[in-house]
């Protein structure tokens, strides 16, 4: 038998490459119209389905109002940041001095975050499972925090049983065409600061000078949509989308593992400065507050069955 010239081959191969990038494009497409169908659909539900919570003094734009207006209990809520073309549900978090959003959900590792950018942008898995793992969206965050000063929590937990905490001041995402580049600033907490990089000012108030960064943000990177050189390897290492600075530093949506050493390399749910570069963390909630609630509100829910508790807003569900 005479064997093919490589050069056929190559053309051949370089033809079955193409066909599968156009079929991973229309998937892409079909999940945003997925995603827009749902938001317009969200639009008209009655408000009796979705609860009164989304009628707070006018619509609240965010899980600050929320907890502001006296709704102390964790759980879904709709709201709508200035500038979101739909109405958002979210899972509000209100521990910690309540009022915070949660963004990003990690548990047991039933949901892929290999996603494409598409997918980051409008969020995807199960938000509305207690336990459910999920990322809010890109394009959400955004909107979220361009309305003011925000604050950004990060709460860990290893496969030890042990709890640990980082918080971000002035964390910002801008939007799609600035590739969602991630800003923040002081940090404390108790897990160390794993994202040092990514800061827009140095501890001293100095803009950071890190060659290949700059110093305005690290840009959110996808394996359809590397956003640096650099990126583009790391990328393809952790099969995660993520704010890279030095790679998997802090990337809290690694691949998930069912232990903390079972990962050979280092893609997994990783935060350095608490265990390195290859242990993988059992799960994670990363969350954000407006920076000026620092207060619980000043009107406490009645409890159930007292004189109108039946007007208070409730979480949904």
């Amino acid at each position: 038998q005479v064997p093919v010239p490589c050069e056929v081959r190559v053309v051949r191969l370089e033809a079955e490459v193409q066909d599968l990038m156009n079929v991973i494009s229309d998937q892409q497409r079909y999940i945003q119209e997925l995603h827009n169908s749902q938001a317009q659909q969200l639009e008209h539900i009655p408000n009796s389905h979705l609860g009164p919570e989304n009628l707070h003094r006018g619509g609240a734009r965010y899980c600050s109002q929320v907890f502001a207006d006296g709704n102390v209990a964790s759980g879904l809520y709709v709201i709508r940041p200035d500038g979101s073309p739909t109405a958002l549900t979210v899972y509000c978090d209100m521990n910690n001095g309540g009022g915070w959003t949660v963004f990003q959900r990690r548990r047991d590792g039933k949901e892929s975050f290999d996603r494409s950018w598409v997918e980051y942008k409008h969020g995807f898995g199960d938000l509305h499972s207690p336990d459910g793992e999920f990322w809010l969206g890109n394009d959400p965050l955004h909107y979220l925090t361009s309305q003011g000063n925000y604050d950004l929590r990060i709460n860990m937990e290893d496969f030890e049983g042990n709890q640990r905490y980082a918080e971000y001041k002035n964390f910002k995402v801008d939007d799609e065409k600035d590739q969602y580049q991630l800003h923040l600033e002081e940090f404390t907490g108790n897990a160390g600061d794993a994202l040092a990089d990514a800061h827009t000012l140095s501890p001293g108030g100095k803009k950071w000078a890190n060659p290949g960064l700059g110093s305005s943000g690290v840009k959110f990177s996808t394996f359809d949509q590397p956003n640096n050189e650099a990126d583009s390897q790391c990328v393809r290492l952790s099969k995660s989308g993520w704010w890279f600075s030095r790679c998997d530093s802090g990337n809290l949506n690694g691949h998930y593992y069912k232990g903390p050493y079972e990962a050979m390399t280092n893609d997994g749910v990783v935060w350095y400065t608490w265990h390195g570069w290859w242990y993988s963390i059992k799960s994670v909630v990363m969350m954000v507050r407006a920076a000026d609630l620092e207060h619980s509100p000043s009107v406490i829910p009645p409890s159930v069955g007292a004189p109108g508790s039946a007007d208070r807003p409730q979480p949904i569900g």
